[in-house]
């Protein structure tokens, strides 16, 4: 019988690595960025094309690689981080990944470029999908250039699931902003198509974050910072008046490391309750530095969780120390009697200067210069300084007239009188006529039909309305604009304004007219003519949220995507009270729909209570 079980050759084995270490092009920026801050280098260049799935090529100055190393470094199992086991779990570095090179150069066309400051040549080796193609030396600056072309072209079926080039590059910009931030002291350039989407140049924490962002984000940050023995806290909260609905600008580092952790988030919920409106996120930018044998940063295979020794001290500390800053900088209310706010000095008045007051005075002046000639005692006792005849007639032309037009207005008034009935199911059947329309708890809309009664959810049904509405605006005509006598501008993230310009030709259907858009903010000088001024803001950071998580390559779905975020933000709100004339419209826009049962999300607009369901509920 001849064996079953049998050893994989090293491609077969690469090839499966790679399915756990690149999922997409982001995972192969996150691999290459990391090794080259490992590798010591001041200027990291990122280049992409298609989003990635063309051309992934990183560029540093670090101390590059021998001969030897840039073979060795496509071998499975192999780096320059371990020596021993031990060494697992006292990491300085960004961690170990031994199949990472190797499988990236499984699935991909590979070209490495590296030369030490030492050496007077550098090597140049093509890889393509795990053949060596050629190795040579050749004249190169010192550092590093790897270059990852048409990934996952001999694995078709993987290259099939990827997304569009916008969620795909949205991954990307993830990935570089978590590096980015979390090494200051570095300077990193993206380059996208030939396009330079981000420019960092050296800096602090609190400009790296407002280069990253936009040129706002310095307003919105509250400085933390604490220092015991179990940690170290140092970073950024921001306000909680530019608190978002999404979780997009939160970022934790430990080591100067990206992780997630819904603990430590909690624990930042915690020390804004109170603050945050209901379903609003926070920003936070929190640089944690511990002991490397207090944590397990292996436990997830992209190393973004990690495992504390300590959690409940550090939850506490960080809890604190957000809540301290927060009332230090007077962001959150302080209660203190004792305190007299009349003493509060700005921080920027530290190390002001006191200015010492100026008086002016003007030896020109005369007070009595313009001042009239005064009379005797006898004209005030005679009152001739008093102008009676002037003020005289003034109230006394009041009542000229008054008589005739009491008459005219209160003689032709009529008076409503109310007819007091006898009975007290006399005028029920006048008062609920066929067709007639009721708010019940400013939520539900009641009508009668033959069968017995209908019951409509108000915001729901706006919600189909308007849904259809958008639709057929952005696919068969534009709909009509309102222009704004004072244009708003706006201002978002790098990553949100890439985003809205992947949506603009979608929003100028429904009425948006954008006047420029520019890198960190844009100009809106026509909105739909269903929104307001004040809903536009709004309206936008809805649409991002729903759309953050992925945008389909399918045009319709894109716009359809659109139309439900829209309907959804500008719908009529429970609490909402409508008159009998508005009411009769929503119903009839709703049954003009052509879907009028149920709403965008598969949520029912109304329900039908016919008599046999009223008469069980009366029935003994």
């Amino acid at each position: 019988m001849s064996s079953i079980i049998q050893l994989l050759p090293d491609h077969v084995a690469n090839q499966i690595a790679a399915g756990e270490v690149v999922q997409r092009p982001a995972s192969v920026v996150k691999e290459l960025l990391e090794n080259a801050v490992d590798a010591k280098a001041t200027d990291i260049k990122l280049i992409l094309k298609d989003a990635g799935k063309s051309l992934v090529q990183v560029i540093d100055n670090g101390v590059g690689m021998s001969v030897t190393d840039a073979r060795l470094c496509f071998e499975r199992h192999a780096t320059s981080k371990i020596r021993y086991a031990e060494d697992l779990f006292a990491l300085s570095t960004k961690g170990f990944r031994g199949e990472a090179l190797a499988s990236i150069a499984a699935i991909a066309h590979v070209e490495l470029k590296t030369k030490m400051e030492q050496d007077e040549l550098g090597t140049n080796i093509v890889i393509e999908g795990s053949k060596f193609i050629t190795q040579e030396p050749c004249v190169l600056p010192k550092g590093t250039s790897f270059s990852v072309k048409n990934l996952f072209f001999n694995i078709p079926a993987r290259r099939n699931f990827l997304k569009s080039d916008t969620v795909e590059l949205r991954h990307i910009i993830d990935e570089f902003q978590r590096v980015a931030l979390a090494h200051p002291n570095i300077q990193f350039t993206m380059y996208h198509n030939g396009s330079e989407i981000y420019n960092l140049p050296s800096s602090n924490y609190r400009q790296r974050i407002v280069n990253t962002f936009s040129g706002k984000t310095n307003e919105k940050l509250v400085p933390v910072k604490e220092e015991t023995e179990i940690v170290t806290i140092e970073g950024f909260v921001g306000k909680p008046e530019f608190s978002k609905k999404n979780r997009g600008e939160q970022f934790f580092f430990v080591n100067n490391r990206f992780i997630k952790s819904g603990y430590l988030h909690h624990a930042v919920m915690a020390a804004f309750e109170g603050l945050l409106k209901d379903g609003a996120q926070p920003s936070y930018f929190l640089y944690l530095n511990v002991p490397p044998n207090t944590i397990d940063i292996n436990i997830h295979p992209t190393k973004t969780e990690i495992k504390f020794d300590d959690e409940h001290s550090l939850y506490a500390i960080l809890r604190s120390t957000i809540k301290h800053s927060l009332g230090q900088f007077n962001v959150a209310p302080i209660l203190d009697f004792d305190r007299d706010p009349n003493l509060d000095t700005p921080y920027q008045y530290k190390n002001k200067e006191a200015e010492y007051p100026t008086i002016q005075v003007d030896s020109s002046f005369n007070p009595f210069a313009d001042e009239k000639p005064v009379k005797s005692s006898s004209s005030f006792s005679s009152g001739s300084s008093y102008k009676k005849s002037e003020v005289q007639p003034s109230w006394e032309s009041l009542y000229v007239g008054l008589e005739q037009i009491q008459g005219e207005e209160f003689g032709t008034s009529s008076f409503e009188t109310e007819a007091v009935s006898s009975s007290l199911f006399d005028d029920v059947e006048t008062e609920h006529e066929a067709g007639r329309t009721f708010q019940i708890h400013k939520k539900y809309i009641f009508s009668t039909i033959k069968s017995g009664m209908l019951v409509i959810n108000q915001g729901r049904a706006h919600q189909r309305i308007l849904y259809e509405e958008f639709l057929t605006n952005i696919t068969v005509n534009k709909a009509p604009s309102q222009q704004l006598l004072f244009p708003l501008e706006l201002f978002y993230s790098v990553n949100e304004i890439e985003m809205i310009k992947e949506l603009q030709v979608s929003l100028e259907a429904l009425g948006f007219i954008f006047e420029t858009i520019n890198d960190d903010s844009l100009i809106i000088s026509g909105i739909p003519v269903r929104a307001t001024e004040s809903q536009v803001s709004i309206v936008i950071d809805d649409l991002l949220n729903d759309l953050y998580q992925g945008i389909s390559t399918d045009s319709y779905s894109l716009n359809d995507s659109i139309a439900k975020s829209l309907s959804k933000c500008l719908a009529i709100k429970t609490g909402t009270y409508l008159t009998e004339k508005e009411q009769e419209s929503l119903v009839n826009n709703l049954f003009a729909c052509k879907e009028p049962n149920i709403t965008p999300f598969n949520k029912p607009t109304f329900i039908t209570l016919s008599v046999d369901d009223l008469d069980k509920k009366f029935a003994l």
